[in-house]
Order: structure tokens, then sequence, then C-alpha cells
């Protein structure tokens, strides 16, 4: 694989997080700013000198990209529901031919059954129990990062293949598979795009909206685009296209904290 884009976002903002505990630690940062309201209860937790336990620091990355999921397994036995919650800054989705966003994240937030050799341990049956399970977002972040997964390993051929699908991602987006069941939407102002046939060479370039236009950042050079081309990067209907500029990370800003 080629260096992946995705793969650099996650280092680039675990880093950025790494450096601004760092300066907190050290007193450059400004940790004594920070609400109560807005500690962290899945962060990592910070030990003090004296083995007591402090708040997680939440730093400018937390609060423009974490949200929190929360995985349900319910025991089919006893009804029993067992639910964990974990952070993300981004979600990875599968993505299948001819779809939308919208399809796409229904299908991650879809229930899953779990038996024969995947059965579930319930802890109240204290047994293997055949169960459902399902992941939800509890808490919608500010900035949603959608990563496609458009690379898959495909057995058959002993290596990875570029899915070229079509995809198509609208300008407004409505999350609705959260844990209140309220919808939240989103509205698209970035679009990471993977330019090749393959997982293994290519090139990447970015489409920014910046006061009402778009822009496409091809390494130095910078130029205007219409927003009706952005279809041309959801992908392809067929197997071999001739354009292989394909949607690959998608930012939304939630509307609700811009305003």
């Amino acid at each position: 694989m080629h260096q992946d884009a995705h793969e650099f976002l996650n280092f680039l903002l675990n880093e950025l997080v790494d450096i601004l505990e760092k300066e907190a630690k050290t007193g450059n940062g400004s940790p004594e700013n920070i609400s109560q309201s807005e500690k962290n209860v899945n962060g990592p937790v910070h030990v003090q000198e004296n083995g007591a336990e402090k708040e997680p620091l939440i730093t400018w990355v937390h609060k423009s990209f974490q949200g929190i999921l929360t995985n349900e397994t319910r025991c089919l036995r006893c009804e029993t529901v067992t639910a964990r919650d974990e952070t993300f800054f981004d979600l990875s989705i599968d993505i299948e031919q001819n779809s939308s966003i919208t399809s796409c994240l229904k299908n991650f937030s879809s229930t899953e059954t779990l038996n024969a050799e995947d059965k579930f341990f319930c802890d109240k049956c204290c047994s293997l129990q055949e169960a459902q399970k399902r992941m939800k977002i509890k808490k919608p972040p500010s900035i949603l990062v959608i990563h496609l997964k458009r690379f898959k390993f495909i057995e058959q051929l002993g290596r990875y293949k570029k899915l070229s699908y079509r995809v198509v991602f609208p300008l407004e987006l409505k999350l609705r598979n959260t844990v209140e069941n309220l919808d939240t939407e989103y509205s698209l102002f970035a679009v990471v795009v993977h330019v090749g046939s393959g997982p293994n060479h290519g090139h990447y370039i970015s489409l920014v909206k910046s006061h009402d236009h778009w822009f496409i950042f091809d390494d130095e050079n910078v130029d205007m685009m219409d927003e009706s081309n952005l279809q041309t990067y959801f992908g392809s209907a067929q197997e071999y296209p001739n354009n292989t500029d394909h949607g690959y990370i998608l930012f939304y800003e939630n509307l609700c904290a811009r305003n």
C-alpha cells in the first residue's frame, strides 16, 4: 500500500493531541480554561504523582472531531442489553455499488446476529448465548469525518483492489442513526480524493469550500471549481472506469455547532 491519506489523518490528529497534552503538562497550555462539562469520561486517564486519577485533558482536536459510539449487545435468552461506549475521530464505512452515504451509514448501524462460533458471553446467563449487536452514535461530533473503504483485500486475487463504486455524498447530510433518534444536520465542506486505479499507487487532491466557493488543491496548484462538479468524484458504475478520481474522505460540519 502506498502512503494512505486516512492513515495520515489519524496520525496527524493523534500527534496533535499528544503535542497539546505535553504543552499543557509543561505549563504552556491552558488546562485551567477547560470546564468540567467538557471533560471526556472516555478519554485516557492521567495519573497524578500521588496516584490519584484526574480528568483527561480535552483539546480543540477533541472538541472538533471527537464523537462517541455506543455498542449495544442484547442477549437473546435473557434480553439483557450490554452497552459499551468508545470514542472516535472518524467513521470508516463499507461501501457498495450505486449507493449513498446515507445508506452506507444505515448499514454501519444495522443489527448483526451473533451465533454459532460468534456467540456472545452474557454475564447474567454466565454462558455463551446468541445475541444481537448494533452500533449507534451516542454523541455526534462537531466535524464528522467519513472514510470510505475503497481499498479491499480480494482473496481470489490475493491482493488489495480499489473499489471505484459510485457512492453519492450529498452537500447536506442528516445523521439519523443516533442514540436519541434525533436528526443531526451536517454540511459538506471538504473532500479528499484518491486519483488512481489501484491501492499501490496514486495521488491525492483536496476539494475545499471557502466563503461559499469550492476550490481544488492539487499540490501547489489551486483552482476554483463549480459546485456541480462534485458529482464527478462520486465514483463509477463501471468496473473499469475511465475516471479514477474518487471521493475517499469526507468532512462534514455540524450546522448546530456552527450556529
